[in-house]
């Protein structure tokens, strides 16, 4: 019944953050910068060393054959890393191309449905993590929404900034859809845990990436100590509990 909740509560978070009036204002880059710092905190402090333990579990999984890759949950992260930094390469030039030719600043079509599918899958695996993490007490279920949810915050602005109102008309809708579809395989299904050492490492990579294309380029007009102010409060937050 809590993962049920705490889906829901992200499925809000989708529908209404572009509805909050305080990301209209002045304040704006400040909060988002604080969530970001929020996200990183929890990658580093919470996820990343539950990787570490989990890299004994998927070693003594593998083949024999595959025992060369004796960091390969660090390089399913960087994997997840660089689709996400690909992804946003080509919704910029997509951008970028169409202001050139007078199309205005949006991206094309094509480009809109494979953004948006690929954050499908990326709140999906959100969702199925809400019932299957590395940790499976609520202390920790609650520690995930949260940053979760203010990630889903900053992810709605990057890609609302991208793609205008396609967003909020059809890919708001899908990527809410797609966290109800997670949740829904997670209640129906139970994989092997090195499978979720897998995919837990393959959204920490997702999660760097789509936080630092947020705070890292100078038009973002992103805010140092909102961001480091959030990383700091969490990352001793997690500690403390």
């Amino acid at each position: 019944m809590i993962t049920a909740i705490c889906a829901i509560a992200l499925v809000i978070v989708h529908l209404f953050s572009g509805k909050l009036q305080f990301l209209n204002t002045k304040l704006r880059s400040r909060w988002l910068s604080f969530g970001s710092g929020v996200s990183v905190a929890y990658v580093f402090v919470h996820v990343l060393p539950e990787l570490s333990k989990a890299q004994v579990t998927l070693q003594s999984s593998l083949d024999i054959r595959l025992a060369f890759l004796e960091h390969h949950v660090y390089l399913v992260a960087l994997l997840g890393l660089g689709v996400f930094y690909g992804l946003e390469r080509f919704a910029n030039k997509s951008r970028q191309h169409n202001q050139k030719t007078g199309k205005g600043d949006i991206t094309s079509s094509g480009v809109f449905w494979i953004h948006i599918a690929s954050f499908a899958v990326y709140n999906a695996l959100i969702g199925y993590l809400l019932v299957h993490r590395e940790e499976s007490s609520i202390k920790s279920l609650l520690f995930f929404s949260f940053a979760m949810g203010l990630h889903f915050v900053v992810n709605d602005n990057g890609l609302r900034e991208n793609h205008k109102q396609a967003y909020d008309r059809i890919g708001r809708w899908l990527l809410v859809a797609a966290i109800i579809v997670g949740w829904a395989i997670g209640i129906g299904t139970v994989i092997h845990q090195a499978a979720v050492a897998v995919l837990f490492a393959f959204l920490a990579g997702g999660i760097v990436l789509n936080v630092l294309k947020e705070e890292l380029p100078e038009q973002r007009e992103s805010r140092f100590w909102a961001f480091a102010l959030g990383a700091l409060g969490y990352a001793i937050l997690l500690l403390a509990f």
